[in-house]
C-alpha cells in the first residue's frame, strides 16, 4: 500500500505544471505553423498571467467563505479540464479566425488560457489535498511536480521536430521577368536562378499526437486523484509529533499562487525530511532564522529580479533569440531549458548554499546570460555567429545555464526565508507572481505593438556581410 501511495502522488504532481509545460516545448513546431510566427511565445507569456485569477478566486472563497468549495470537487474540475483541453488541442490547434484586423490563432489561445488556469489553479488545491497524507507521502509528490516540466520535454526530444535545411528552389518564369531589375535579364542558356527555402523535416509524430500524449498524461493524473482520495487515512498522524517535514507541509499550505513555473516550492519538503524526528523536532518547531529588514528586502529584490526575467522578459523573445541561428536551436533551447529547472531543483536539495553573497553572485551570472539571449534577440535576423554551428551552440548553452542558475537561486532563496517565518514565504510567492507579471507587461508591447525584435526566415534572409 505504501509503494502504492507513493506513485499515485507522483502521478498526481506531474499532473501539475506538464500541460502547459508541454504547450511550451511544443512552440518550435508551432511557431512555424501559426500565424503569429515569432510573437507566439509572447502572447503565450500574458495568457498565463491572466489565468492568475483561478488561484485568486480560490485563495478568497478560502479566506471569505471557508468550507464553501469542496476541495475534491475543485480538484476533480480542475483537472478534467485539463484532460478535456488537451484533447480539444490536438485537433483545433491550427484552427484560426480574423480578429482584431488580422488572422489569429483563437482555439489555441482559449484552449492555452484553460490550461494555464488549469495549472495555475493546481497550486492552491494540490498540496491541501496531500496535506492529508502522512508527510513522506509529499516527497514523492514533489518528485512528480519537478517531473512536470521534465517529462513532456522528453517527449519533445523524442518528437525530433526542429531539424530543418535550406533547399534551393527554382524561381518562376513570370516571377523572372518581374525580378529582372534584380536578377539581370535572363537570356537562353543563361544558368536558371534559384532562390533558398526552408524545408522541415518531417517529425517522428505530429502535434496531434503530441497533444493526445498529454491528454492521456492529465487523464493518468486524474485517475491517481480518484485512488488517492479512496485510500484508507490509517497512517494520519498528530500534529503534535510532526517532524520537519510535515511542519514544512503546513507552513506552505497557505501560499497564494506564484504564477510560472514552481521551482521555488518544489524542493521544500525534500530539504525538509528526515527519517527521523531529531530532538528538535521532538521538543517542538525547527528554531527560525531572524533577518533584518533589509536582508529581507534584498531578497525580495532579488525574487522578483530572477522572476521577471523567467517567466516575462527572457521568454517573450526567445524565438528572436534562437530562430536566427536555426529551428533546431529553438526547439533544443526550450526542452533542455526546461530540463534544467528541475536539476537545479534536484542540485540544490544536495548541494544547497544559503550564502546570499553566493547567491547574489549566481543572479549575476545568470543575468548576464539573460542579457546574452536578449542581446542575441535584439539583434535579429542577423546576430553574431548565425548560419554557424557555433552559434547554434551558444545560445543553447545560454538558455540552458541561464534557466538552471536562476532557478537555483530561488529555490535556495525559498529555503532561506522558509527559516525565517510563514509569512515570508508568502511575500515569496506575491513577489514570484508580481515579477512575472511586470516582465510580462514590459514585453507584450515591446514584441508586438512597437515591433521591437525583427523575424526573417532563417534561409532566404541573407545578413549584409
Amino acid at each position: 500500500m505504501a509503494l502504492l501511495t507513493h506513485v499515485l502522488a507522483c502521478i498526481f504532481g506531474i499532473g501539475s505544471w506538464m500541460s502547459i509545460n508541454g504547450v511550451w516545448v511544443e512552440l518550435p513546431v508551432l511557431v512555424n505553423v501559426l500565424p503569429e510566427g515569432w510573437y507566439l511565445p509572447s502572447y503565450l507569456i500574458i495568457i498565463i498571467q491572466l489565468a492568475n485569477v483561478g488561484p485568486l478566486f480560490i485563495t478568497l472563497m478560502h479566506k471569505w467563505k471557508p468550507g464553501l468549495l469542496s476541495e475534491v470537487l475543485v480538484i476533480c474540475i480542475v483537472v478534467s479540464t485539463g484532460v478535456v483541453a488537451c484533447f480539444l488541442l490536438a485537433f483545433l490547434w491550427h484552427y484560426t479566425m480574423d480578429f482584431g484586423g488580422a488572422r489569429h490563432s483563437v482555439a489555441f489561445f482559449i484552449l492555452t488560457f484553460c490550461l494555464s488556469l488549469v495549472d495555475c489553479t493546481s497550486s492552491v488545491t494540490f498540496l491541501p489535498f496531500m496535506a492529508r497524507f502522512h508527510p513522506r507521502y509529499i516527497t514523492s509528490y514533489f518528485i512528480g511536480e519537478g517531473l512536470s516540466g521534465l517529462v513532456p520535454a522528453l517527449f519533445a526530444l523524442a518528437q525530433g521536430a526542429g531539424i530543418s535545411s535550406c533547399v534551393e528552389v527554382a524561381i518562376p518564369s513570370n516571377h523572372t521577368h518581374r525580378s529582372n531589375a534584380t536578377l539581370g535579364n535572363v537570356s537562353v542558356g543563361d544558368p536558371v536562378p534559384f532562390r533558398l527555402e526552408t524545408r522541415y523535416s518531417p517529425a517522428n509524430f505530429s502535434s496531434l499526437v503530441f497533444f493526445l500524449i498529454l491528454s492521456g498524461l492529465m487523464f493518468s493524473c486524474l485517475v491517481a486523484f480518484f485512488f488517492l482520495n479512496r485510500l484508507p487515512r490509517v497512517w494520519d498522524l498528530s500534529e503534535q509529533k510532526l517532524c520537519a517535514s510535515e511542519i514544512t507541509l503546513h507552513s506552505i499550505r497557505k501560499i497564494p499562487a506564484d504564477g510560472g513555473l514552481k521551482e521555488g516550492f518544489t524542493n521544500f519538503p525534500v530539504e525538509g525530511k528526515a527519517e527521523s524526528c531529531s530532538k528538535e523536532d521532538e521538543e517542538g518547531a525547527p528554531e527560525k532564522v531572524v533577518y533584518s529588514w533589509t536582508t529581507l528586502a534584498f531578497m525580495y529584490v532579488l525574487i522578483t529580479w530572477c522572476s521577471s526575467l523567467m517567466y516575462g522578459v527572457l521568454p517573450s523573445v526567445q524565438s528572436y533569440s534562437c530562430l536566427p541561428y536555426s529551428n533546431l536551436a529553438y526547439h533544443l533551447s526550450t526542452t533542455l531549458g526546461a530540463m534544467a529547472v528541475p536539476l537545479a531543483c534536484s542540485i540544490s536539495t544536495f548541494l544547497p548554499s544559503r550564502s546570499l553573497a553566493f547567491l547574489s553572485v549566481l543572479a549575476a551570472t545568470g543575468t548576464a546570460f539573460g542579457a546574452y539571449n536578449m542581446g542575441m534577440a535584439a539583434l535579429s535576423p542577423c546576430p553574431p555567429l548565425n548560419h554557424s554551428e557555433w552559434g547554434d551552440a551558444l545560445i543553447v548553452i545560454s538558455w540552458v545555464l541561464f534557466n538552471g542558475t536562476l532557478a537555483y537561486v530561488k529555490v535556495m532563496l525559498g529555503v532561506i526565508l522558509r527559516g525565517h517565518s510563514q509569512s515570508a514565504l508568502v511575500w515569496y510567492g506575491a513577489m514570484e507572481q508580481l515579477g512575472g507579471l511586470v516582465g510580462a507587461v514590459i514585453m507584450f508591447p515591446l514584441v508586438n505593438v512597437y515591433s521591437v525584435f525583427q523575424s526573417a526566415d532563417y534561409c532566404s534572409f541573407r545578413c549584409p556581410a
